[in-house]
């Protein structure tokens, strides 16, 4: 993308502004900005909308080989030199055409290229990884203490021991276990009558 002069002194403003937020900007100024955007962005979706009718020419141009040959690899240069990363379709397609001599270096050029982006890809995934990886120390251990009763209370004390510490007091009785299940009572059979006769 090239700017003429007039949208270069426009483009320098807008950066200066963005510099420098708090310092006055003139309504004609703000205009000049707001259209050099919108025309950046018309060149931006017109050239997403070139990039697509090029790969989708691309597309075709492969689905004909061997008979559309010339066209493709033409096609295919145009799209290495606009950025375009070869496809594994491209690659097929190139194996079939590597007897020609432009088959041949395109072929080694894609081949170069597709190691290329897989070898950034993994090294992004790598990056991904070891970044998301932040090392952890472990918390500190908390000072276990004694409580009263137990084999502790059997032991004689140091004079360098910390006092113990006092479990609170309840407020009630914890209950027993016979108070929580009370024992099953067994069924008192009714009592037999005797027949008399």
């Amino acid at each position: 993308m090239a700017f003429s002069a007039d949208e270069l002194r426009v483009l320098r403003r807008a950066l200066a502004i963005a510099l420098n937020p708090t310092a006055p900007v003139a309504d004609d100024e703000q205009q000049d900005c707001l259209r050099l955007a919108d025309s950046v962005d018309d060149a931006i979706h017109e050239a997403g909308r070139l990039r697509s009718f090029l790969l989708a020419d691309l597309a075709r141009y492969r689905d004909a080989l061997p008979g559309s040959a010339p066209g493709y690899t033409e096609l295919l240069q145009d799209a290495l030199a606009a950025g375009y990363d070869p496809r594994p379709e491209d690659l097929a397609a190139l194996r079939a055409l590597r007897g020609t001599p432009t088959g041949a270096v395109l072929l080694r050029r894609c081949q170069a290229l597709a190691e290329q982006s897989v070898r950034a890809r993994l090294a992004a995934r790598t990056a991904t990884r070891t970044a998301v990886r932040v090392p952890t120390t472990p918390a500190p251990r908390t000072r276990l203490l004694a409580l009263p009763g137990g084999r502790a209370a059997d032991e004689p004390k140091k004079p360098s021991d910390p006092p113990p510490a006092k479990p609170p007091i309840p407020l009630r009785p914890a209950p027993k276990p016979s108070d929580v299940f009370p024992p099953k009572r067994r069924p008192v059979p009714p009592p037999q009558q005797l027949a008399a006769g």
